[in-house]
């Protein structure tokens, strides 16, 4: 990207943990707002003034670490196949803002027309002003790290599953430990958190990098919310959806509680019907410290 970036208000975890008012996560960049976790919807969730840029990460076949949410590409691209089948060239190369329509997460159903920055990266379509082809490919973890110096990321390292639908843990380990690496030799320790719904892949990350902010795997909040858990000493920031299996956890008794122990509350929609600024607003009544949104441009 060749936009002139803002530098977000807090830089570093410390700081972004000491503003007082509710700050916006871009899930992906905003994945309703543009194409998911392009350079293109980073720098535009940037400009439109996100404090934090949300990301998923994954190794490809030849062990690069890719921004990346699902195991295949089939949802955002021309191509199909599994991420960690393909090397980063191949990657690279397809169009990773195919299927972007807005306001939806995915929707192949549209007529070609709804698919409005198709074929940009390809050069069928010019980019718009500002911005190459390059801003619609998947892209490393690194470049998006170089890109973004002045924004905390919260990063979450995905866990690929097997055709069984197994969990491949010891790809998920060793994405951990390219991650820690990539943090230290770029000097993002201060500047990100880490996230896994596997506690194991964060205990493998924990032990790769000192001193590095965390939120709790799905297992350790669970146990948290139920039964007064303990978290490990790196969490700082619980994030958790309005409803899970069926209950409501983040009600204003318990976002008054992780406040009480020292934590902050980020909530990540899991409901395309909650990405709009009234229910973003519910959530801020509520306590929430951030909102983890598809559309950060809606944010109150």
């Amino acid at each position: 990207q060749t936009c002139a970036l803002p530098i977000s208000e807090a830089g570093t975890v410390t700081d972004l943990l000491s503003l007082t008012r509710p700050i916006v996560i871009a899930h992906a960049g905003g994945d309703f707002d543009a194409p998911h976790s392009t350079m293109f919807a980073f720098t535009e969730a940037a400009l439109a003034g996100a404090d934090v840029l949300e990301m998923d990460v994954m190794l490809t076949s030849d062990h690069v670490l890719v921004v990346q949410q699902d195991d295949t590409v089939d949802r955002t691209t021309e191509s199909t196949g599994r991420v960690r089948d393909l090397t980063y060239d191949q990657l690279a190369a397809l169009d990773n803002a195919y299927w972007f329509s807005g306001d939806t997460w995915s929707d192949h159903s549209l007529p070609d027309t709804s698919y409005v920055w198709r074929g940009v990266r390809t050069g069928a379509v010019p980019p718009p002003e500002g911005y190459s082809a390059d801003d619609f490919r998947v892209e490393t973890f690194r470049s998006v790290a170089t890109a973004f110096p002045h924004h905390v990321l919260d990063i979450e390292i995905k866990i690929p599953e097997s055709d069984a639908g197994e969990p491949l843990l010891d790809r998920a380990y060793a994405a951990a430990r390219e991650l820690a690496r990539l943090i230290d030799e770029l000097d993002r320790a201060d500047s990100v958190i880490v996230v896994s719904f596997d506690d194991s892949v964060l205990t493998e990350f924990r032990s790769a990098i000192p001193d590095v902010a965390t939120s709790p795997g799905q297992t350790s909040l669970v146990n948290w919310y139920v039964a007064g858990g303990a978290l490990d000493p790196r969490d700082v920031v619980l994030q958790a959806p309005p409803i899970y299996e069926g209950i409501e956890v983040l009600t204003s008794d318990t976002i008054d509680r992780a406040h009480a122990e020292g934590y902050e509350v980020w909530v990540w929609m899991s409901d395309g019907e909650q990405e709009n600024t009234d229910f973003y607003s519910e959530m801020v009544s509520r306590g929430v410290d951030g909102l983890l949104i598809s559309r950060p441009t809606a944010a109150p």
